[in-house]
């Protein structure tokens, strides 16, 4: 397999024209070189945080606060997620995970309620299907052990210091949400060593200054916290001291396009075009521990392809910039994934 134009190489994400070459599942060449296409080869995102589980309920709940509509047990979509079956769950995730396969994402990291039955319809939604849906189940350490992680509600909430013993135990992630209305769960929760923190829109400049010396990773999700109303991470700071990725958190209020994410993002901040795009692939895939990433020799096939002559594209001077904020999922011409997907 050979596709052609210009590719977006490596971890910096250098734009070369060129040819990227596919064998046995792994990129063996990528030959810079002239050619004649227009079409642009960039890494498959990796959308680093989630709840597909909110897909039985799009767009419910206008006009409620962050609590009344996310806070466990009794926020909106606990409830109708208890009032859904099984089946309609399965279907809903599922038409969710295609979604994001169309938009050119390989992976996502999902925060699982339901326990070990939540995680058991993640995986059934998933498969058959090319993307990694990793579970960072809730609930319960046997919900963690059945997942791929633990995904915290927040130290608010709960100690979790058992959870967080169990996870370190069977060599898996422990991830939690913190900042998000307040800063006050922001201590407790980096007491807990995580492997990753989700959203941080409130840190201070201690916990500015302890996520840089603890080198601890952050995924902020930027629609999302403008649509509960919490404000917006300052992510230039955070980007400044540690890995930042990029996620869309609830499909109860956003889809799940990292091309929207991404332009919303770079539209609203000062971070770079390239740096936003490195948080939506590279990044991501990195806190996910997943092989692929960056486009580079030996490494998984796991790549979009935009077409760089749509008429939304036609005519950009750069690549990057033309993806971050004005590409989407209708200039997506072709996603290719490669078996072959966990390191």
């Amino acid at each position: 397999m050979e596709r052609a134009g210009t590719i977006l190489r490596g971890p910096e994400l250098e734009p070369i024209e060129g040819r990227l070459v596919v064998e046995d599942g792994r990129i063996t060449h990528i030959e810079e070189e002239r050619v004649d296409s227009t079409d642009i080869v960039l890494p498959a995102f990796v959308n680093a945080h989630t709840h597909v589980g909110d897909s039985i309920a799009k767009e419910a709940g206008g006009g409620l606060t962050l609590e009344e509509l996310v806070a466990p047990p009794d926020g909106l979509k606990h409830r109708l997620l208890r009032r859904s079956s099984r089946e309609e769950m399965v279907a809903a995730v599922r038409r969710s995970l295609r979604y994001m396969i169309d938009g050119g994402t390989a992976a996502c990291l999902d925060f699982r309620e339901g326990g070990v039955e939540g995680v058991e319809v993640l995986r059934e939604a998933a498969a058959g299907l090319p993307l990694d849906a990793l579970a960072f189940a809730r609930g319960s350490t046997a919900a963690m052990e059945a997942g791929d992680g633990f995904g915290a509600s927040g130290a608010n909430d709960a100690t979790f210091e058992e959870e967080r013993a169990a996870a370190r135990k069977a060599g898996k992630p422990f991830a939690i949400h913190a900042g998000e209305a307040d800063p006050s769960d922001l201590t407790p929760a980096l007491d807990l060593e995580p492997a990753f923190l989700v959203h941080v829109v409130h840190p201070e400049p201690g916990h500015l200054e302890r996520i840089e010396r603890e080198s601890v990773p952050v995924v902020v999700c930027p629609r999302s916290n403008l649509v509960t109303g919490v404000g917006l991470p300052p992510v230039a700071d955070l980007a400044e001291r540690t890995t930042v990725a990029l996620g869309t958190d609830n499909v109860m209020l956003n889809s799940p396009s990292m091309f929207r994410e991404m332009e919303f993002l770079a539209k609203l901040t000062d971070v770079s075009a390239r740096e936003v795009l490195r948080m939506a692939t590279v990044n991501g895939a990195e806190l996910g521990g997943l092989e692929y990433g960056p486009l580079a020799v030996g490494r998984p096939a796991r790549f979009q392809v935009v077409d760089g002559d749509s008429d939304n594209l036609a005519g950009a001077r750069d690549p990057v910039r033309a993806v971050v904020r004005r590409a989407g999922v209708d200039d997506v011409s072709e996603v290719v994934l490669e078996p072959g997907r966990l390191s």
